[in-house]
């Protein structure tokens, strides 16, 4: 039975450092979903080869902490691996059933522990408090530092074939995008997808093209009303 009980700590811990590193991502700038996507596709070695990971590994923060996770789960997928094997090594017919009813019931209280958002938030807030005493990452609320809470929001904004900003310099729709501040451009070439940071004012929209905008989001909504139809 310690080999099993053994197992259920290794998975405990597993997630407390996939949790950690998620957080830790989500504070350099990532969404909550993508930075728990990434975290875990790291810890596991599968499935780290989206789009996103692209732009992560050239952040140099992100990388260290997707380094970390990388070797952290390798450890840690070998050692589960073993223990496994450990905990039904030698077991007859009824040791093996009873010994796997207990590693269900043990992964299903994990799972729910996993998934309450409760602890969630408990967690975060030690994690980001030992983040911010015991490393050197630069740890930001983007949620007040962009004024989200007071009424502004950032939206990703489609350009359609029939939208009359098509094909038109952002210098020359002053007026109609009063108060909205288009942050990046991210369009389509070919099978690439091209990111134009801080566009400025000789910058034209193209169909297809999504815009970062930046406003009062009733703001955004009036400027491409045609869009989010």
């Amino acid at each position: 039975m310690i080999a099993l009980f053994s197992l259920l700590v290794i998975v405990i811990l597993s997630i407390i450092v996939v949790r950690i590193g998620s957080i830790a991502l989500e504070l350099t700038g990532l969404s909550t979903e993508i930075a728990s996507f990434q975290a875990q596709s790291a810890f596991s070695g599968v499935g780290f080869t989206t789009v996103e990971s692209e732009t992560i590994v050239t952040h140099p923060v992100c990388r260290r902490i997707i380094r970390i996770l990388i070797l952290m789960g390798s450890a840690g997928v070998t050692t589960s691996i073993a223990t496994l094997v450990l905990a039904f090594m030698g077991q007859s017919g009824k040791g093996v059933i009873e010994r796997g009813e207990v590693l269900v019931l043990g992964l299903l209280a994990i799972f729910f522990f996993a998934r309450s958002r409760h602890i969630y938030n408990m967690m975060k807030i030690i994690i980001i408090n030992a983040l911010k005493r015991w490393t050197t990452l630069r740890l930001y609320d983007y949620e007040q530092l962009f004024g989200l809470g007071a009424g502004y929001a950032i939206m990703k904004i489609t350009i359609k074939e029939d939208n009359p900003l098509k094909e038109k310099p952002l210098k020359e729709l002053k007026s109609q995008l009063e108060g909205v501040l288009i942050l990046a451009i991210y369009r389509k070439e070919g099978n690439k997808i091209e990111f134009i940071g801080a566009p400025h004012g000789e910058a034209i929209i193209k169909a297809d093209d999504e815009l970062i905008c930046y406003a009062k989001e009733n703001m955004i909504i009036k400027s491409f009303s045609s869009a989010l139809s």
